[in-house]
């Protein structure tokens, strides 16, 4: 008997190609990235000469914030362990208007200065960064009846809104001072 010989079954994989290419521009289509948009602030202008500017500032009128490259913050020259307790003490500072002289003058005087060491961790620093808006956003909205939430969320497109938004920023400046970090620790 003689032997059938079978021929190789094979698929045809022409289509293969065209099927991996229309999936993934699917995927390409129908995919979406999200963009960070990192810490958004509002820089200073840039000075129109060269020329260093020589402010003179009262020395009373600036809470100072120290964080290490281990994390330990020094406010105001005092270890501070709790971060919690620092949404107090800037309100306090910023709201004396002159009544203890070991704080500021006024509110539009308050000058918050952050500084840190170039191995402080970004967790750290932004904690504190965002007790420190979270202090200033406190203390526009009890100026116009809001919490501090319900002023952050405010829509400055719409002019009720933008209306009490002014309002409560209009006494004093949001001055908080980022110093650049020291060399140390990094």
């Amino acid at each position: 008997m003689a032997k059938k010989v079978r021929e190789k079954v094979e698929v045809n994989s022409s289509s293969m190609a065209d099927i991996a290419f229309l999936l993934l521009i699917f995927f390409l289509v129908t995919t979406t990235i999200a963009t960070d948009k990192g810490i958004l602030f509002m820089l200073p202008p840039k000075p129109e000469d060269d020329k260093p500017l020589d402010i003179n500032i009262n020395q009373r009128n600036i809470f100072k914030i120290l964080i290490n490259s281990q994390d330990k913050m020094l406010v105001e020259d005092e270890p501070m362990n709790d971060v919690s307790r620092l949404k107090g003490d800037i309100k306090e500072f910023v709201l004396n208007n002159g009544r203890d002289k070991g704080l500021s003058d006024s509110p539009q005087d308050a000058i918050v200065s952050l500084k840190t060491d170039r191995g402080t961790s970004y967790e750290k620093f932004i904690e504190v960064l965002d007790i420190l808006e979270l202090s200033y956003n406190e203390m526009y909205g009890e100026k116009v009846g809001l919490t501090g939430e319900q002023f952050r969320n405010l829509d400055q497109k719409n002019p009720k809104d933008k209306r009490l938004y002014d309002q409560a920023r209009k006494d004093f400046p949001k001055n908080i001072s980022i110093a650049e970090p020291n060399k140390i620790g990094g």
